[in-house]
């Protein structure tokens, strides 16, 4: 990419979005085009039919679309289902129609099945049943990876597919009802923190395992993927941080400085046993991590005090 390169960002106000925009902004790209939900509504297709044509970008980000925890995978399946295929079918298409040179598209670890074999390997894809909790979500997202792959084969564009680890961070979503879980448990800890509680109850067992990804590394390696990844292929992306759900409630309840006791409610469900990406390929082309999972927590955590806490009791 040339730095007077026009690049889009789509989903450029969510946790990847805004972190990549400053990202580029810092590595010197001038010409970046965003627009707000209420410039452009990336469901309808007249919408984003007129913005490819009137903006013509030669390189597209596409990180937008709807997405949260197991609460609400659970309560709201259809409206995930039918935003993300809306979002995924109106970018990709008319990115299509309108000559963009490349477009990178951002799946996430769900889309592996259920049961996977972990780390889980680029081709376990649709090797099994998805996860319950999540599954229209998946559904929706695999959607978009398998139209970008079938747009390689018709058209021969040039879109490309990484699947990202539990990406956390500044801006991430600090709402019990639509948070993943290291947003969820920092707010569960500070809440009953300021509330002087004694415990805070998590849900499941504890066990099972998750790789994370801090939000500037993640942004740091999709920049990455758009200069240098050329190939149809998939490629996971992620920064190696494994820690099971147990070990990662007490660093958090640490770093907020909580001095109660965790419960762990068993009647609530753990989601997939192991969730851990391999991620030798993308590390094979010469990316390297910067942060820590305890130094993006820490840096999570300073955000969360400055713009979403509460502070009295």
């Amino acid at each position: 990419m040339k730095k007077n390169a026009k690049i889009y960002i789509a989903g450029h106000t969510g946790l990847i979005g805004s972190m990549l925009l400053l990202k580029l902004k810092e590595k010197g790209y001038k010409d970046l085009v965003v627009r707000r939900k209420d410039e452009l509504d990336l469901r309808s297709e007249g919408e984003v039919r007129d913005f490819f044509k009137k903006e013509i970008p030669e390189y597209v980000f596409l990180t937008a679309g709807k997405s949260g925890g197991i609460l609400a995978n659970s309560e709201y399946p259809a409206q995930l289902i039918y935003e993300n295929i809306k979002i995924e079918s109106n970018v990709i298409h008319y990115a299509y129609k309108t000559g963009v040179k490349k477009l990178l598209y951002v799946g996430c670890s769900c889309l592996y099945p259920r049961d996977c074999p972990s780390p889980m390997k680029e081709d376990y894809l649709l090797s099994g049943p998805f996860e319950p909790t999540n599954e229209m979500f998946s559904i929706a997202k695999l959607s978009g990876l398998k139209m970008c792959q079938a747009y390689n084969k018709q058209y021969k564009t040039n879109f490309i597919c990484c699947i990202t680890e539990n990406i956390f961070g500044p801006n991430d979503k600090f709402d019990l009802r639509w948070s993943h879980v290291i947003a969820a448990l920092i707010q569960r800890f500070h809440d009953a923190k300021i509330k002087k509680e004694r415990t805070v109850t998590v849900w499941g067992s504890g066990e099972p395992v998750r790789s994370f990804m801090y939000v500037e590394d993640a942004a740091s390696a999709l920049i990455y993927l758009m200069e240098k990844y050329n190939s149809g292929e998939i490629i996971n992306i992620g920064s190696n941080l494994e820690m099971s759900i147990k070990d990662l409630a007490e660093l958090i309840k640490d770093i907020v400085n909580f001095k109660g006791k965790i419960i762990y409610d068993t009647s609530k469900p753990d989601g997939s046993p192991r969730k851990v990406l391999d991620i030798k390929r993308f590390f094979s082309l010469g990316w390297k991590p910067r942060f820590s999972l305890e130094e993006g927590l820490k840096r999570t955590y300073q955000s969360y005090l400055l713009h979403h806490a509460s502070h009295t009791h």
